[in-house]
């Protein structure tokens, strides 16, 4: 994704900050996953709790959670939170015009983590999601940052192609 938003770094500075959102949908989707024969948490991380996929699958099927697999999913949450931490200096690196949404993205999936240990790591019964009107909110949010972003953007060429700064401009309409 990083070619397509633009950075105000080089795209090596940059990606090693970009992996967090994709992350929380890995856990938030883990029960969805499993119906669809998939499964994209961390291996490793599953195998150092005793979870494997047929445990997922009874826990699946059955609407039980069993505490290995609870186990891993609080340290799967926790592995992704820590990502999220490397993440936010790249935030700043991201192009200003595009850097409002991502924020907005970067928000409203922190959020989803919260509602996912919220509701105790129930994934595999229930996909957790953050309220309509939150999700709104933020949305709002973002757009307003956006057209900000956009304007601050397209008003210094605005002076340059004038010759005059703006100040000078209104100054002299008096």
């Amino acid at each position: 994704m990083l070619p397509v938003l633009r950075t105000v770094a080089s795209l090596e500075e940059a990606a090693p900050h970009a992996a967090a959102l994709q992350l929380t949908n890995f856990l938030r989707d883990v029960g969805e996953d499993l119906d669809r024969g998939r499964v994209y948490l961390p291996g490793d991380l599953l195998t150092a709790h005793g979870v494997d996929r047929p445990l997922l699958e009874w826990c699946r099927r059955t609407g039980r959670t069993d505490a290995r697999v609870r186990a891993a999913l609080v340290a799967v949450e926790a592995m992704t939170r820590q990502v999220y931490r490397t993440a936010v200096p790249g935030l700043a690196l991201l192009d200003p015009r595009v850097r409002p949404c991502i924020q907005a993205a970067f928000t409203l999936y922190s959020e989803m983590l919260d509602t996912i240990a919220a509701q105790d790591y129930t994934v595999l019964r229930r996909r957790a999601v953050v309220p309509r009107r939150r999700r709104a909110t933020i949305a709002a949010v973002g757009a307003v940052r956006v057209a900000g972003a956009r304007w601050r953007a397209h008003a210094p060429r605005h002076r340059a192609a004038t010759g005059t700064p703006v100040a000078e401009r209104k100054g002299s309409l008096r």
